[in-house]
């Protein structure tokens, strides 16, 4: 399957799915029972960038049920043609110009359905039950349903009341246990981040969903957990002998996690003036890595196991004072700068943005873990926009020798660099390994080399989009790449002290130019561990 370039996230674009489809090893492995998908908020943005065409690419895998319907829930008024020429220009946009003529898309937009209707509105979801049990009986979906709540968050609450009010927590067959055995069908929620905007909000919306579902229903989506690299991360320290036994405070000297991009908010001023750098990417893309990094083997690898040893990881995470933020965190917000050779404009500056703001578009945190595996070791974490690569990585850095054999050779900079373990998560994704070697020749020269692995090379075959995983795990039941409730409000429980500092008293914000690595106080905060932040 050959790349024929990559979207602005970095998400490859695939030849194969141009052609009809294609029969892969995961129809086998992971065919999922006949559902029927609908996503409200149909005509948004998320929907038409990722999710249909996610959608459409499964099916070229062939992994997509064969009785299978998509619905889409909106207040605009549209018909089926309507809906299916959404889809269509969706998939066209996403994979490029005549793609939904295969017969596979031909295929999938049969299937489309759309139920308009106000996301408050009882009425809207009498239409939306109506519709799915024609659906049980036209397409033989099973009764098994998703609820995809593609929306505003604010929407999030308002929805799933009205999925409880109209009768769809449960699985849509009616009759007896007589008519279908026990097997009525199945009925799950998938909600977007964020998920709450501090601890409070969480927990409100937590409290929100139990009232109407239960928790094996509900499916709380980070789709950084589905990225090849993050999930391969618990394969290289558990599958192999060579890396688990260092993979605590004896070998390892600190760890950072970076997610930087070279883009501005773009159009999106509105909701970053909302949410920040903080709320946006750390407190929960990043601090899901950081649990991931940082877990103990769970008992098996399952939702269950997996999801308690993330959360016991979040639970050792030292509180930190928010008199003592500063110590623990920097925030800072670009200013006009050189990004690529082009100069760009100042974060003030860009559309819907307060011209007095002090949102951040930058953050550092460190963390620190009290527990058995990870006491001393500092984890960074830091996110920025309009920085100079666009680049989402995981670095273990390694202790350096204890007594330096090679105190006489040529190393650059006097000192023998440390040996590093890099995820690289995007925009390409695999792991190096870094570590010295002997330069070829009569005197001792030491030099940095790296071993590196690629997906798309080594494999020979590119992996699922996180998306389409995520959608994937979902029509199986697998909530092992989802956050469970707890989880999400000890994410919160670990930044509600830098919100709290950041925003509880109108602080200033330090500005760093556009195409720099962000403001000094973050070099600072590692420097002041005697560290240094790691250039992509």
């Amino acid at each position: 399957m050959d790349v024929i370039g990559y979207d602005e996230s970095g998400t490859p674009l695939r030849e194969a799915v141009k052609a009809e489809q294609v029969e892969s090893p995961l129809a086998l492995e992971r065919r999922p029972e006949p559902c029927a998908i609908v996503l409200f908020g149909v005509t948004g943005d998320l929907a038409s960038r990722k999710l249909i065409p996610a959608l459409y690419d499964l099916a070229c895998h062939g992994v997509l049920p064969r009785r299978f319907a998509l619905v889409g829930y909106g207040r605009k008024p549209l018909s089926g043609p309507d809906m299916r020429a959404l889809s269509r220009d969706a998939i066209d946009g996403f994979f490029g110009t005549g793609t939904a003529e295969t017969r596979t898309c031909n295929d999938m937009l049969g299937t489309v359905h759309y139920v308009q209707g106000e996301f408050g509105d009882p009425e809207g979801y009498r239409r939306l039950r109506d519709a799915l049990a024609e659906l049980d009986k036209t397409k033989r979906t099973g009764g098994n349903r998703i609820f995809y709540l593609a929306t505003p968050p604010s929407l999030f609450p308002v929805i799933i009341e009205q999925l409880g009010a109209a009768g769809l927590k449960e699985g849509g067959l009616a009759g007896t246990p007589e008519d279908h055995g026990e097997n009525r069908g199945w009925t799950r929620v998938v909600v977007e981040k964020p998920f709450g905007s501090d601890l409070e909000s969480a927990r409100s919306l937590n409290a929100a969903v139990r009232a109407v579902f239960d928790e094996h229903q509900v499916y709380r989506i980070d789709h950084y957990l589905a990225k090849e690299t993050v999930q391969n991360i618990l394969v290289f320290r558990f599958a192999n002998g060579v890396f688990e036994p260092i993979w605590n405070r004896r070998y390892i000297d600190h760890v950072q996690i970076t997610a930087a991009e070279t883009l501005g908010v773009e159009h999106r001023g509105a909701y970053y003036e909302e949410a920040g750098a903080l709320r946006d990417m750390i407190q929960n893309h990043l601090v899901q890595l950081l649990t991931m990094a940082a877990m103990e083997p769970p008992v098996a690898f399952d939702a269950d196991a997996v999801r308690d040893e993330k959360a016991k990881v979040l639970r050792a995470v030292r509180p930190i004072p928010v008199e003592r933020v500063d110590q623990f965190a920097v925030r800072g917000q670009y200013v006009q700068g050189t990004v690529e050779g082009e100069l760009v404009p100042g974060y003030r500056q860009e559309e819907r943005v307060a011209p007095d703001s002090t949102t951040e578009t930058f953050a550092a945190v460190k963390f620190l873990i009290d527990n058995w595996r990870w006491q001393g070791v500092p984890f960074y974490l830091r996110t920025g926009k309009r920085l100079p690569r666009h680049v989402t990585e995981i670095v273990i850095q390694f202790k350096r020798p204890p007594f330096l054999l090679f105190k006489d050779a040529d190393v650059p900079g006097d000192r023998v660099p440390p040996n590093l373990l890099i995820g690289h998560i995007q925009p390409r994704e695999g792991f190096s390994l870094r570590f010295e070697a002997k330069v070829p020749g009569q005197s001792i020269r030491l030099q940095p080399v790296e071993m590196n692995f690629d997906y798309g090379s080594t494999l020979n075959e590119l992996p699922f989009s996180a998306y389409e995983t995520l959608l994937l795990d979902c029509m199986v039941g697998d909530q092992t790449l989802f956050n469970r409730d707890d989880q999400v409000e000890e994410a919160w429980r670990v930044v509600n002290p830098i919100l709290e500092s950041w925003y509880g008293a109108k602080r200033p914000v330090m500005t760093y130019e556009a195409g720099t690595w962000g403001p000094e106080g973050a070099d600072t905060l590692v420097a002041n561990d005697g560290h240094v932040w790691r250039r992509p």
